[in-house]
């Protein structure tokens, strides 16, 4: 208890404890006190004679310890200990995220450790991490979209669907257009002065009720940026594919990735196009992006101090009350 009380407090006058000097020279003074005139004797006539035990023996240095104590509480409550409870207000200008994040079967290949689909995970939870005023919400598409999130600054929340994002409800696919646009209607009412959507794919556009170049128009009309990432090695990479037979396997497959589309949905819309082709390269681009946008954040610190100096010296005083008692009444010398 006294250990933990010691890790929360501060003392604002720690010069104090330089009075922590007198207790080894009471201490010696006690000591050459008790043997000062000390004598001995030895008469041979005599046997001699042992020393009884008593209570008061034990006892007898009990209240010197006591007075120790007591200083050591004094002296520590002139340091004038405090228990400090700091909160930190943060209030900012936040920008509204939306992450579109491809879930497609082909977001399973193993190009990325320990694929595309975990990786992409991982980054994307980091990035949420560092956005401290901003809200975003989760879009995932496949053959078709659907929002696992809407914009909110939970960020607990939004980690929990980020890791638990999968193509397992939706169409096997890569409906480009229909992950924009509903990336887009989720920050269409936003009142934000900066609309951003991240939108992330590994493949080309298979189809979709909507024509990428018409979600790309509505996003321009409501002053939405994008940023694209391409997410694939170059050539060919490992991916599960199902067999007749119903087995999954791994073949390789190749990377299919519409470049051309992803600039001209960044660039038309203010935002930029990049490239991933590793880990470490999916991890520099969320760091650009989140370099690029950043928020305007104001943190007021409100500092509470309480006084905790009561405590020791109300110790003190109680040891120096059975210092007295065990002195006077119980080691009492008599006539």
């Amino acid at each position: 208890m006294i250990y933990k009380w010691f890790n929360d407090i501060e003392f604002l006058f720690p010069a104090a404890f330089i009075l922590l000097a007198l207790i080894p020279f009471l201490i010696w003074w006690k000591l050459k006190k008790s043997t000062k005139g000390k004598a001995s004797f030895i008469v041979s006539q005599i046997p001699p004679v042992r020393e009884s035990s008593s209570l008061k023996k034990y006892l007898w240095n009990i209240p010197f310890v006591f007075r120790l104590m007591a200083l050591l509480c004094l002296i520590t409550s002139l340091a004038r200990p405090v228990k400090r409870n700091d909160e930190d207000l943060v209030r900012g200008e936040g920008i509204d995220i939306v992450l579109c994040m491809d879930v497609s079967g082909s977001m399973l290949a193993q190009d990325f450790q320990p694929n595309r689909l975990e990786a992409m995970k991982r980054v994307a939870a980091e990035f949420v991490d560092k956005r401290i005023t901003d809200r975003i919400g989760i879009v995932v598409f496949a053959g078709e979209s659907f929002t696992v999130c809407p914009l909110t600054t939970d960020k607990a929340v939004l980690k929990s669907h980020i890791y638990s994002a999968s193509g397992n409800y939706l169409a096997d696919g890569t409906a480009i257009g229909d992950g924009l646009a509903t990336g887009v209607e989720r920050l269409r009412e936003s009142r934000a002065k900066s609309k951003i959507i991240v939108f992330l794919t590994d493949g080309e556009d298979q189809g979709g009720r909507l024509d990428p170049l018409t979600a790309l128009e509505i996003a321009k009309s409501y002053g939405i940026k994008v940023y694209t990432i391409g997410m694939g090695s170059e050539g060919y990479a490992e991916a599960p594919v199902q067999t007749g037979s119903g087995r999954i396997v791994m073949q390789r497959q190749k990377v299919n990735l519409n470049e051309e589309l992803l600039r001209k949905i960044a660039s038309e819309t203010g935002g930029l196009y990049f490239r991933a082709k590793g880990d470490e390269g999916l991890e520099e681009i969320y760091e650009e992006i989140d370099a690029l946008e950043k928020s305007k954040i104001e943190v007021t610190t409100l500092r509470r101090i309480r006084e905790e100096f009561v405590w020791p010296a109300l110790a003190g005083l109680i040891l120096l009350f059975f210092e007295f008692i065990l002195r006077t009444l119980v080691l009492r010398k008599f006539p």
